[in-house]
């Protein structure tokens, strides 16, 4: 959420990827980093959702915002 350094995202991630595994779902993209933030806020997010074939190319597309880049 901004405050929170990219070590801990990185752990934060790390240890909650397996319960995911548990529950069945598979991780098939995954972010981490500081995207969205408020000023020095302390914590982080998780949003998990269900890929179909569209959503799925629709993630891949190229993006060209101000805070995400990748793709052509």
């Amino acid at each position: 959420m901004g405050g929170t350094p990219l070590i801990e995202l990185y752990i934060a991630f790390a240890r909650s990827r397996p319960t995911s595994g548990d529950r069945g779902a598979r991780v098939a993209r995954s972010l981490v980093g500081n995207y969205v933030t408020s000023l020095d806020m302390q914590g982080f997010s998780v949003t998990v959702c269900q890929l179909d074939d569209e959503l799925t190319e629709l993630w891949d597309a190229p993006v060209q915002t101000p805070s995400l880049r990748w793709g052509r």
